[in-house]
């Protein structure tokens, strides 16, 4: 029950064989986290009303999200929260185990080595790398930092799912390509650089200035709401 994005900028539901909006797709690690927080209360059954509060969205928007997928409630009833947890771990593929490598032994590389819910949701770093001889060699939770021109015979050998790259912007495209030629099909880029990869690989952009960016605009208009612009 896997997702590809398609050049329409839509994810397809190969199960279901439909489009999927990417607003959706991002929609759906919030309702993960949140059916896994009342699940892990006992709650039995979340109305979509009550989905829709806790996420500032319409109740009609939590039915058709979800419908998406599948038909997961009843009416008058809800849904079931861990029923409903469980089918998201499907389609998430959380179920089933995924396998990184890891680029990049410096400070952010080694918070997300570091980060202790990816193994609980399935993720499991299996090896990090580095072009740093003072980062070579290094115990980074629990793995020894290799050099990365070991990347791609390593990934021959051991196949992997998903690639972090957490190198300076210079460098992100060369390691990419290694990650390519590796059988890499996802990528998780913290690199403030777009890359250049093919259709067939997944890329996630992560903009760390360019989040904070934003909040300190939504900061600055939720300040002029309350004080007026500044003249």
């Amino acid at each position: 029950m896997s997702m590809v994005r398609n050049k329409g900028g839509k994810y397809k539901h190969e199960y279901k064989q439909k489009a999927i909006p990417l607003t959706v797709v991002k929609r759906l690690p919030v309702y993960q986290r949140l059916l896994a927080e009342l699940a892990a209360r006992d709650v039995e059954r979340v109305s979509s009303r009550e989905l829709a509060t806790q996420m500032k969205i319409d109740p009609s928007q939590v039915r058709q999200d979800l419908s998406l997928f599948g038909s997961f409630g009843q009416q008058g009833y809800g849904y079931r929260v861990r029923y409903l947890l469980n089918e998201l771990n499907k389609i998430l593929g959380l179920n089933t185990g995924t396998k990184l490598v890891l680029v990049g032994g410096g400070h952010l590389g080694r918070a997300i080595a570091n980060y202790g819910n990816f193994v609980k949701w399935g993720f499991t770093i299996k090896a990090i790398f580095d072009r740093d001889p003072q980062v070579i060699g290094l115990t980074i939770a629990g793995l020894t930092v290799r050099d990365v021109r070991e990347l791609t015979p390593y990934l021959r050998a051991e196949p992997v799912e998903i690639g972090i790259i957490c190198t300076p912007a210079p460098v992100a495209q060369e390691v990419a390509d290694q990650l390519v030629a590796g059988g890499i099909k996802g990528i998780w880029n913290f690199a403030p650089v777009a890359l250049r990869v093919p259709e067939t690989v997944c890329v996630e952009h992560v903009h760390l200035g360019e989040s904070l960016m934003t909040l300190s605009f939504m900061l600055k208009q939720r300040q002029e709401e309350s004080t007026g612009p500044k003249k």
